[in-house]
């Protein structure tokens, strides 16, 4: 028998219940507001009432008002027809509704019930069996798309007869599976998932040490992030924390994308939706939105389902991490989420921390980061989930609680410059400030000395000195002038401005430029190297700046050219006279 209850409080989309039975943690029910069923969920038991955040508009909801819980918590459906959609944070298609706004109390089903999937068993009768394991696969664009044994699944169950090669629909039967004590259990293509529970089908979780190449240099060759690491991005406002997520999501080595539009501006997330299907994925040749998957609140949501959003986009890589497969998690910005958690929390009177955000804010943050990761399927196969989100920080204050609990829970922190976005330094990355814990990880530093270079880390390490020193000598300057110091301090400094301009700064705009690769950045961090480390003689400082200049120009070029072209040796060897007419022997 499901409890119900009556409406005792309204607090705007905070809505107060007394309940006539048990009632559990994070369990969802609806109001009924005549013909129309609000969805809220449970965020706080005490005694008879129920504290539920309402996933819609409260208006002209009164006292009184009839509540009927599910007895379930927030779910996904999770099957093939998932990559291309464009959800809201309850799972709702965007693309099927009309108007320019939800009506209340208006859902529909995620996936297409009627649509034919070809499908390829993968297990045979008699098959031992558990929870994630692979029963057959379909094609979804160009994925292949496993069908799993459904994850609310214990124990260990037979296969006792499985379907053949052909053409079904998501809740076409399957397979049949048997139970430890003899039960029989239908499966199909689809099944549902909490999105507050991890999903845990793989066997351990391991630390990761495979670098994720995102073809952005500033990230890979300085502080880069692993295949299922963690990483942030805060940043103020305009410099560039949206359209970085943007290259990710295009240039990084994964399989799939699923970006969590939690909160940011909308004009930013038409721009996903009008962009993404006509862009080309260098990485496939086919469009970039057919691995994508986008979760967005839409203008009428209330901040509540800001929450849903970015928990719905983590259980949906999990279910595709299950298959064996690379994911990039983007949430923009998780700020908005965290400014949700605070409304509700002051709404119910509790203890405020700083800045009236929660107190249990960084557990909260850090339970849900801790979701991602590099891990080792039942199967023996591997996946991941790359998360890296975004914090807007009130002012570019990277001192505020929401910046600061994230620190706690990264591993990676690209902190985005002010100074460096209005000097138009793209993309704005603070190379300084901004660190990557992995380069820490034994792991990591073996694979870096056998994949890329033994001598890599000390070369990266070498270059962040440079930038160091280079910044002193231009305060030194700008304070006593050109002629107040030594002309060692002019070379110092452009020295630094060779590393700024070409392995900081990238052109999102050339087709060349936009992406390199990890093998092409090697090599030029290796002549940049050379550069740093060549005595270079002058006899005042004028000559510095023309001479720098000069060479900056070339080295440029030498990015914006086809790599190994006659183009780019023609560059190189003007780069290599001018540091043989210069350089003391």
């Amino acid at each position: 028998m499901l409890t119900k209850g009556k409406v005792k409080g309204i607090i705007s989309n905070l809505v107060i219940v007394d309940v006539e039975g048990p009632v559990a943690q994070n369990e969802i029910c609806y109001i009924l507001m005549g013909n129309i069923r609000l969805m809220a969920e449970v965020i706080k038991v005490q005694r008879h009432q129920a504290f539920v955040q309402v996933f819609e508009s409260t208006r002209g909801l009164r006292l009184g008002t009839d509540v009927e819980f599910t007895g379930y918590m927030l779910e996904v459906t999770l099957g093939p027809g998932i990559l291309s959609r464009n959800y809201d944070g309850l799972q709702n298609d965007l693309d099927k509704f009309e108007g320019i706004f939800l009506k209340k109390g208006q859902y529909n089903y995620p996936l297409d019930e009627n649509e034919l999937w070809d499908f390829n068993p993968l297990a045979q009768t008699g098959d031992q069996v558990q929870a994630g394991s692979w029963l057959g696969e379909v094609i979804e664009n160009w994925v292949p798309h496993k069908i799993m044994v459904p994850f609310k699944f214990e124990g260990t169950y037979k296969v006792k007869w499985i379907t053949g090669k052909g053409s079904y629909r998501i809740k076409d039967k399957i397979a049949v599976l048997t139970d430890e004590a003899g039960r029989e259990h239908e499966v199909t293509m689809v099944q549902k998932w909490p999105v507050k529970l991890p999903i845990r089908a793989y066997k351990t979780k391991s630390r990761p040490f495979k670098i994720l190449e995102t073809g952005i240099r500033v990230i890979d060759t300085l502080n880069p992030i692993t295949e299922g690491g963690t990483g942030f991005i805060p940043g103020p406002f305009g410099c560039g924390k949206t359209v970085l997520q943007h290259a990710l999501s295009r240039q990084a080595d994964a399989d799939l994308v699923v970006i969590a539009a939690c909160g940011e501006r909308a004009n930013e997330v038409v721009e996903i939706f009008t962009e993404f299907p006509e862009l080309i994925d260098a990485r496939t040749g086919r469009k970039l939105i057919e691995r994508t998957t986008i979760i967005a609140n839409t203008s009428n949501m209330p901040v509540a389902a800001r929450e849903a959003s970015v928990y719905t986009a983590m259980t949906i890589a999990e279910y595709y991490r299950s298959m064996g497969l690379k994911i990039l998690l983007l949430a923009d910005s998780t700020s908005r989420w965290a400014q949700a958690l605070r409304e509700m929390s002051n709404r119910m009177e509790e203890l405020p921390g700083p800045d009236a955000f929660p107190m249990d804010l960084p557990a909260i943050i850090s339970n849900y980061y801790s979701r991602a990761g590099y891990v080792e399927l039942n199967n023996g196969k591997t996946g991941s989930i790359t998360f890296i989100g975004t914090v807007s920080p009130a002012g570019g204050n990277l001192k505020e609680p929401v910046t600061e609990s994230t620190k706690k829970a990264a591993r990676c922190f690209y902190a985005l410059s002010q100074q460096r976005s209005d000097s138009k330094r793209y993309p704005a990355i603070d190379p300084i400030d901004s660190y990557s814990k992995y380069l820490e990880y034994d792991e990591v530093k073996d694979f870096v000395s056998e994949y890329i270079s033994p001598d890599w880390i000390d070369k990266v390490t070498k270059v962040k000195d440079v930038l160091i020193r280079g910044r002193e000598a231009q305060e030194q300057i700008n304070i006593l002038g050109d002629d107040g110091v030594p002309v060692d301090y002019h070379v110092r400094f452009w020295k630094s401005e060779v590393v700024d301009f070409i392995i900081l700064q990238q052109d999102a705009f050339d087709k060349i430029d936009q992406t390199t690769p990890l093998k092409r950045q090697k090599y030029m961090l290796d002549k940049i190297t050379d550069i740093i480390n060549a005595q270079i003689q002058f006899d005042s400082f004028e000559e510095v700046a023309g001479w720098f200049k000069k060479l900056i120009n070339a080295l440029k070029q030498m990015n914006y050219s086809e790599f190994g072209s006659p183009e780019f040796v023609r560059y190189e060897k003007e780069v290599d006279e001018m540091l043989t007419e210069t350089v003391k022997l």
